[in-house]
This record gives C-alpha cells, structure tokens and sequence, in this order.
C-alpha cells in the first residue's frame, strides 16, 4: 500500500471505506444466527421458521446481483451505494423493534436488496479509483473484510446478544450501518468528482489503466446480452461460484462440522472455527492483495501472476479432501485451514477480473452476473452439505463434493477465461470520456 508522497494516498482511503462496508455487510449476516436461540424461544418459532428466517437474506440478494449490476452502470456508485447502505441500517432496526417472524422475515428480504449492490458496486469502484498495479490490493482489502468479520464479528454481537438481549444485537448492526451511510456520504466520490483527489494522483490512477468512468453508449440490456455471449464472462462466473460453493460451506457448517464430527462444545468449536478464518484473512491481503501487486510491479506478466494465484489457490482449496481423513480436529483444521486460506487468495483475484476485462459501463454487470452465480450457491452448498450429512452422517461426502465443484471451477479458469485482458466494446458502445472536475 506504499505510495510517493507527491502522488498521494486519497485512494487508500477509498480501499479502507470499501473494506469497512463489507465488514459491516458481514455483522448483518451473522447477527440472525447468533440471536436464533434467543429468537427462537421469544416468538415460538419452529427449526423450519428459523431455516426461512435463515434463507430469507440469500434469495433476495442473489436474485438482485444480475439487475443491480445493470443499475450501477447506469445511474453509477456513488447514488446507488448511498441508498443502500442506508437501507442496511434501516433492516437491521426493522429487526430490533420486530413483532413477530413476518417482520424479521420482512427485514432480512430487505437486508437482501440493500446488501445487494455492495460486492459489485466495490469491484466497480475499485476499477475507477486504482490503476490496475494496484488492483489486487485494493480488491484484497473488501474481500478480506468478509473473512476477517468471522474472526470478530461474531464474538461482537454475541456480547451485545448475551449482555443486553437479541434486540440489541440488531441495534448495534443498525448504529453501525447508519453511521457508516454518513461515513460513505461524506468521503466517497467518483475520481472525476472528488475535489479532495490531487491531480497527480488522479494522472497516476488513470495513466496506470484505471477503468474509464460513466455509462456505455448501449443500453444496459443491450450490454448484458453482449456480455454473455463472451467466453472470458462464464470462464470468470463459473469458476468464481466453484470458489462460492467451498466458501458457503465452511460459513455455514464449519461450527456444526467441529461440534457433531469432532465431538467438541459450542464454546471450543467457536474458537476453532476462528483459526482457518484468521489465516483465510491473511492470505487475502498478502497473496491475494500485496504479493500480485508486487509481482506486477516487477514486471512479471499480469495475466499469469494473476491466474497463477487464481488457480493455486483453488488448487489448495481442494485440501478439503485432507479433512475427510482424519478425526483428529487439530489436523482437520489443519487442512480446512490450507483449503481456506488458499480460497482466500483466489477470491479478491476473482473480484477484480470484472473492472480488469470489463468495456466500458460494463463492470457492474459482469460483476452483477458472477456473484449472482456465486450467490446461489450460498443457498444450494448448506442444503446439499446438509442433506448429505443427514443421509451419511458424516461430513466425507460433503467436502469430496466441494472438492469436485473446485476441480470444474479450475478447470473454467484455466481453460475458459483465458487471458486476463479488456473485452472489446459492443459496436456503438462508445462514450466521451468523463471530464476531470477540479
């Protein structure tokens, strides 16, 4: 994250306000499981209440990724970020003052629309703010963010839903948001509109091959269909769902993983389920982020720094198969700890392939049509591992599934998306370029 002095550093604090989001979006996510119980006796709700209370936030953000993606190339970050962020706080406070399970279940639909802007909208942003030398740092720092929130952020509201009630574990995911839509307010401007951003600076990010900002000359449909005629477009949304189906796995399972097959208490499996996260977190910033960065930087080729790491770290993701020959839940998190950690480095790589090949008002699409895929995995991986736990009573069918969703996800990565390189724009496509505002 080094920079000169006479270039700046404005877009460092962008990174960070991305980053910060994304850890707030995550506390949102967490805070519906850690009240459960407490849920579950206020209001006499069944495991099935609980499934779909569970399950409500997954739909509506999945179904959302494709049309929202559209939305952010025409109306832009900026607006669409601000109104979501504000409808975080907005669902999280719904759930504080709830009655019953229609409106938690309302609110968590709500969440879903709010929250689903977020992932793309940062890809988008990154695109605009960091020359593509620097990319991967950047897009490191967001994605990092969801890792690191299951390190912290479920030990957080665990306190305020222990301490002070589950009410006010959705107050405290709501203060957060709200203040953060302020934070957002405040700071985040496109490049060409932030009087804050140097004109040095900005030179650097849009002389090192920054995506170019404002729409396409097509129309949003027109530009979606064009994109999905393009081999590089599923070569990234098949293998970046590949990565999704692994990573909603362990979210989901990995407590109840160490809890049933590895015979340990809720407290112990807590601490447990932290370590691979931890190391997942690391190599985010470090593999995924700074050492691409570093290796560009050097001169190595960009297209095979970033897929070596793309495809090593799905690779090492298949050391899901090591936790399947073991009962010892040191070396179980051993292995989960290798998978974790290696996905980890594949995903914010993944995450900046959209603004990296992307025409022109195309980014928030591509972005918007691979987390979609991604998203539905986040249904379908907790209910075929539970389905298969159930039929089997053991966890070894369910990793040697994830392991070979992996092996397809390589296999579209190395032999589908190719190399790593802009799409040409769709035939009268093109747009002025945007004016610097000083």
């Amino acid at each position: 994250m080094s920079t000169s002095p006479k270039v700046g550093r404005r877009r460092w604090t962008i990174g960070v306000l991305l980053g910060v989001g994304i850890l707030i979006n995550y506390f949102d996510r967490v805070n519906i499981s850690v009240a459960a119980p407490q849920l579950q006796q206020e209001f006499g709700l069944t495991p099935g209440d609980l499934g779909l209370l569970f399950s409500a936030f997954f739909w509506s953000y999945a179904i959302l990724q494709v049309p929202v993606g559209m939305v952010l190339d025409r109306f832009g970050v900026t607006n669409v970020s601000r109104i979501g962020a504000f409808l975080w706080g907005v669902a999280s406070a719904l759930v504080a003052f709830a009655t019953g399970f229609g409106t938690i279940f309302g609110a968590r639909v709500l969440l879903g629309v709010a929250e689903a802007p977020a992932f793309p909208a940062n890809s988008k942003a990154t695109g605009y703010w960091f020359p593509r030398g620097e990319r991967a740092t950047a897009t490191a720092i967001f994605d990092a963010a969801a890792k690191f929130s299951n390190v912290i952020g479920v030990p957080l509201v665990a306190f305020a839903v222990v301490a002070f009630g589950w009410r006010w574990g959705f107050g405290l995911t709501a203060v957060l948001s709200f203040a953060y839509f302020l934070a957002y307010w405040w700071i985040y401007r496109d490049p060409s509109a932030d009087v804050k951003l140097s004109r040095a600076e900005h030179a650097y990010i849009v002389e090192g091959g920054a995506s170019p900002e404002g729409p396409s000359g097509a129309s949003p449909f027109a530009m979606l269909g064009y994109l999905l005629q393009n081999r590089k477009v599923w070569g990234l949304t098949i293998g970046f769902a590949a990565y999704g189906y692994s990573f909603y796995l362990f979210l989901t399972w990995l407590p109840g993983y160490l809890v049933s097959q590895m015979h340990m208490s809720i407290i112990k499996s807590a601490g447990y389920a932290a370590i691979p996260w931890a190391f997942a977190t690391v190599a985010d910033l470090v593999v995924g982020g700074w050492l691409i960065d570093h290796l560009i930087a050097r001169g190595y080729d960009e297209t095979v720094v970033r897929k070596t790491v793309l495809v090593g770290g799905m690779v090492l993701g298949l050391a899901v198969f090591g936790a399947t020959t073991t009962d010892d839940p040191a070396w179980a998190i051993f292995w989960i700890s290798i998978a974790l950690s290696g996905l980890a480095a594949a995903a914010p790589v993944g995450w900046s392939i959209p603004s990296l090949i992307a025409p022109r008002g195309g980014t928030g699409a591509i972005g918007g049509v691979m987390n979609f895929l991604n998203n539905l995995m986040g249904a379908v991986a907790p209910a075929v591992t539970g389905f298969l736990v159930g039929a089997t009573n053991s966890f070894t069918s369910a990793f040697l599934v994830a392991g070979v969703v992996l092996l397809i996800g390589i296999f579209s990565y190395v032999v589908v998306l190719g190399r790593i390189e802009p799409i040409p724009e769709p035939a009268g496509g093109e747009t002025a370029p945007q004016p610097r505002i000083a």
